[in-house]
């Protein structure tokens, strides 16, 4: 089946293509090499997002970047990303990705090698730059995603990839890199694994369909409930943000050494390797709410431990129980915004979402913390996380009671 063939249904695809095609995605049966090829690139294209709070940590140690820099930098580098993912997910048509793919991962590689020249102001400017590639990758691969019939797994699949790929490079930072070669060989190391998004690109489809199974583009503005959805998911994943930067800086104010705090973003990715594969296991068999307050009160019982100055024990198991929560709830925003916005065009804007609260969580968390004292960061986390849920929950019970009323 050619990639300018018109979409069939899922069932069609079962019964006429090879069983070596993926066949619920993008609304046409596509190899598990291209399959996996977008999967990789979106991981890729997100491996930053995981040692953000790493990386600008030690810049600050370094005395290139101050406290409130940390919070500002990320978010300017978040804020163009989903800028930019979420524009070419209103505007662009999935065509060409191969060739650009390959561009966007050599200018990323670029802006890393930038990274390591600059201080102060530049770092900022550099890593506004850098997300502008970073959101092009991800907009191809949350294209993919979008045009499933199940999201949330292959939302989990590309998480868990994330999870492991995020926990490795993570612990050879601060095991090797970090100790040695400073921030500057942290980010020389995020370049050379982010120069592997080029041969990656040439594995990718080149073009996408519509959506599977029901022939629709998902282009486009989504309806009003769906950006209620999409608010709440900011919310939500806000709250995360805004703590999870400060991991570091809160183990030191703690009382505890600068190797804890990074000992403990490194156990947070590891058990997001358990979340991604506990998300997977999951999808389609238990109901979004339930997973979202389950991991909310995980969420709060962690700031809480964190706001104590727990001891070392302590602080690692409850970032570890944050990580799992974290990677095992966020595939769940996906059905989420589909119960509120069957058309998914609020789907599509999902990563985009997510994304941007990676900036605002960050940019919020700036204002209210010091170079003396960070702890601003959990209240405005626990804020923030009550709205998200409030606004979900509001969301699911107008849906139950729309099903009752069509039932009745």
């Amino acid at each position: 089946m050619s990639l300018s063939s018109p979409p069939a249904s899922p069932a069609a695809y079962s019964e006429a293509s090879p069983h070596h095609e993926v066949h619920e995605v993008a609304g046409q049966a596509y190899t598990p090499l291209e399959t996996g090829g977008a999967i990789a690139l979106g991981v890729i294209a997100l491996l930053m997002a995981n040692l953000m709070s790493l990386l600008l940590s030690a810049l600050a140690e370094e005395h290139r970047l101050s406290a409130s820099g940390i919070g500002l930098t990320a978010m300017l580098e978040a804020l163009m990303a989903g800028l930019v993912t979420g524009a070419a997910g209103i505007v662009l048509k999935p065509r060409r990705l191969r060739l650009i793919a390959a561009v966007a991962s050599a200018l990323t590689v670029v802006a890393n090698l930038a990274t390591m020249n600059v201080s102060g102001d530049g770092v900022m400017l550099v890593r506004t730059l850098a997300g502008i590639p970073e959101g092009i990758m991800l907009w191809i691969a949350i294209g993919l995603i979008s045009r499933t019939q199940t999201p949330e797994r292959w939302a989990a699949v590309l998480f868990t990839g994330m999870g492991i790929t995020a926990l490795g490079a993570a612990t050879l930072l601060s095991a090797v890199i970090l100790p040695r070669g400073g921030a500057s060989g942290g980010y020389e190391m995020v370049a050379f694994a982010v120069a592997l998004g080029i041969p990656t690109a040439f594995c990718i489809p080149n073009a996408l369909g519509a959506v599977a199974g029901t022939g629709g583009e998902v282009a486009g503005a989504p309806p009003p409930r769906g950006w209620i959805a999409l608010f709440g998911t900011l919310c939500f994943a806000s709250s995360l943000t805004a703590v999870s930067i400060y991991m570091v800086p809160l183990a030191s104010q703690a009382g505890l050494s600068v190797a804890v705090g990074r000992s403990a973003v490194s156990v947070s990715l590891a058990c997001q390797i358990v979340g991604g594969v506990l998300a997977t296991v999951l999808a389609g068999r238990v109901r979004y709410i339930n997973v979202f307050w389950g991991c909310g009160l995980a969420f709060l019982v962690t700031w809480i431990a964190y706001a104590l100055k727990s001891p070392a024990w302590v602080f690692l198991a409850v970032s570890g129980l944050t990580g799992l929560c974290t990677m095992l709830s966020a595939p769940f925003l996906l059905p989420m915004t589909i119960e509120a916005d069957p058309s998914r065009r609020a789907t599509m804007q999902s990563g985009t979402v997510q994304i941007l609260a990676g900036a605002l969580g960050p940019l919020l968390a700036a204002t209210m913390v010091g170079d003396r004292d960070v702890h601003g960061a959990l209240a405005l986390g626990a804020a923030l996380l009550i709205v998200g849920l409030a606004v979900v929950t509001g969301l699911h019970r107008l849906a139950q009671v729309e099903r009752r009323r069509a039932a009745a």
